[in-house]
């Protein structure tokens, strides 16, 4: 039985197309691809350890003191902006330039300094550990620097891509469109 409340926007059992819509602001950032399943899943994870860490802050603030509550109450605080910066974390594009934001930094880079975005085959962190497997990355080249130094924006076995390879296809064509657009434009 399909429910069409909960598709509002668009047929359930179609295709979706990652794709901006035409009428989109360009110069607004966005993700070109949707969160991986592990990224979302760890940033659940550590939403519902934070509300266990809340529950305890309050019941710590009744029955005990108001300092050792007021701790726990931030350490759920840091809790949430941690599963928040995971959601952020990605690569996003804009009229104005790339965007490669990690959990600890952001570096944007304007559409003048790109010199190209392409797929490679080579060896890829899994999930960002250590370990490295056979994979696919987006190499953004900039201009000016050297081609030693050109660091992955997304892999094929990073958080938002593992075991989706039609994913990380469509992702890295729409970033690769975006510089093929702007970078020559610049």
């Amino acid at each position: 039985m399909p429910l069409p409340f909960l598709t509002a926007d668009r047929a359930f059992d179609e295709a979706v197309d990652d794709q901006a819509l035409p009428f989109d602001d360009r110069d607004r950032w966005r993700r070109p691809y949707r969160p991986g399943p592990w990224r979302v899943s760890a940033a659940a994870i550590l939403l519902l350890l934070a509300s266990y860490v809340l529950v305890a802050a309050v019941i710590i603030t009744v029955a005990g003191t108001l300092t050792a509550g007021a701790v726990c109450f931030g350490m759920a605080l840091c809790v949430i902006a941690c599963a928040l910066r995971l959601l952020r974390m990605g690569t996003w594009v804009s009229g104005r330039g790339l965007r490669k934001v990690s959990f600890f930094g952001t570096r944007t880079t304007p559409w003048e300094q790109v010199a190209s975005a392409r797929t490679v085959q080579q060896p890829v962190r899994w999930l960002g550990l250590p370990r490295t497997v056979q994979g696919q990355s987006l190499l953004l080249e900039r201009k000016g620097r050297e081609s030693e130094t050109v660091l992955p924006l997304m892999t094929s076995h990073d958080a938002d891509f593992l075991a989706r390879p039609d994913a990380f296809d469509r992702a890295t064509d729409a970033v690769e469109a975006w510089a093929a657009e702007y970078a020559r434009g610049a």
